[in-house]
């Protein structure tokens, strides 16, 4: 017998699941809680559509092949979570000399180290981009090539490159210089944001960098989060709020949530709560679509889990999942919610009926955890219902799932 509680394991979910490496020695959390936020994935290595950086949504290129040798496939693999494959496809290409532009070296690169870091091969990652020179090296500017890049300027270095050459270094215990890269490329999407102000940028450009500024911002913050730092989060989200103040009512009420998820890891219940009745009055005066209605009935879901009155957070998660069927945070929520009422036959055909209908949503470490929680629980034989479980999700699951969380 375990020495341990296998509820000591269970995490209640948020809007995403949280990275694998907190997962299975996570308290009790909920997941709007832990995804407010945690360490998000990079964009996909083609977000600026390369190669006219300043403005990179103005591209010369028909289509991503004509960028880049068999980018298409990269990108088809990237949202399939082919890592494995992408490896083969990047040593191949190098292999046979396919790539014959520079922007098409750093482009694999790109997809290299992000496919290591997915795999959790950081060492690997870290050593592909300690391979390059600094990413301002003239090396990396378009018009140091105008045989190859006739009237193109700017770098041609992928975001998702600059994410990860911040990121990658806690991967390494280099918290520090983690955060001093993060707050780096902070200024330097900010730097690009007041290039709209002179008409550098198209509009829907400056759409693209102030995603990115949330992008950064919201890694900044997990980093600071996962120190207990709430001060310097709630400073940052407050401050990010008050740059999207023409935001549309999506993005401002996501930030506005992450605000109330951080006032509730902080204990302070009342400004949690008074953030939240804000947003459901912004979402009920702009009519809000599903997926916000969703956000607003979470949030309330999540007071009253502290509250410790779940019969009232099972009524709003099945709201939640009466308007959006494949909403897998209030799946994984009402399941916990069943669990603490002491129904776990039901709280494990919630998240079982969940993986049969929608496989591909529901199939997160956090959700399996916790489903694994209840089988030790609920059954006596739990090991061979589990061991069937982590054959099935052998066949169907993306090369990065961390097949650990079975606990097998």
């Amino acid at each position: 017998m375990e020495s341990t509680s296998p509820l000591k394991s269970v995490t209640i979910t948020t809007d995403k699941p949280p990275p694998p490496a907190e997962q299975t020695t996570a308290s009790p959390r909920t997941m709007d809680l832990s995804d407010s936020p945690t360490t998000q994935p990079p964009p996909p290595p083609t977000a600026d559509p390369q190669p006219l950086a300043d403005d990179p949504l103005n591209n010369p290129y028909a289509s991503l092949n004509d960028l880049c040798h068999d980018l298409t496939s990269l990108q088809d693999l990237t949202s399939r979570g082919s890592w494995l494959t992408i490896l083969d496809k990047v040593s191949r290409a190098r292999s046979l000399s396919l790539l014959t532009k520079p922007h098409e070296h750093l482009l694999y690169l790109t997809f290299n180290a992000l496919a290591l870091t997915k795999l959790r091969r950081f060492v690997d990652a870290i050593a592909e981009l300690d391979s390059l020179e600094d990413l301002k090296s003239p090396q990396y500017l378009y018009q140091n090539y105008p045989h190859i890049y006739p009237n193109i300027t700017g770098s041609m270095v992928p975001f998702a490159l600059r994410w990860l050459h911040a990121e990658l270094p806690s991967k390494h215990n280099k918290r520090q210089k983690t955060l001093d890269r993060f707050y780096t490329l902070l200024d330097f999407v900010r730097t690009k944001l007041t290039d709209k102000s002179s008409e550098k940028l198209s509009d829907s450009s400056a759409e693209l960098w102030r995603k990115r500024e949330v992008f950064v911002m919201n890694s900044i913050i997990s980093h600071h989060l996962s120190h207990k730092e709430f001060g310097i989060c709630i400073d940052l989200i407050r401050d990010l709020i008050n740059r999207s103040e023409s935001e549309s009512l999506d993005s401002r009420t996501m930030l506005l949530s992450k605000l109330g998820y951080v006032q509730m890891q902080y204990g302070d219940l009342e400004g949690a709560k008074g953030t939240f009745g804000f947003i459901e009055n912004l979402v009920k005066e702009g009519n809000g679509e599903v997926e916000l209605r969703n956000l607003v009935s979470r949030n309330k879901a999540l007071m009253y889990m502290v509250g410790k009155d779940y019969i009232s957070a099972v009524r709003e998660y099945e709201e939640c999942m009466e308007r959006d069927g494949t909403d897998v945070v209030a799946i994984n929520n009402k399941a916990i919610c069943l669990m603490y009422l002491r129904d776990l036959s039901d709280s494990i055909k919630v998240l079982e009926s969940a993986l049969e209908r929608i496989p591909t949503m529901a199939l997160n470490e956090t959700l399996v955890v916790n489903l694994c929680s209840m089988y030790e629980l609920a059954y006596v034989n739990h090991s061979d219902i589990k061991r069937t479980l982590s054959s099935w999700i052998a066949r169907v699951a993306p090369d990065d799932f961390d097949s650990s969380c079975t606990r097998m």
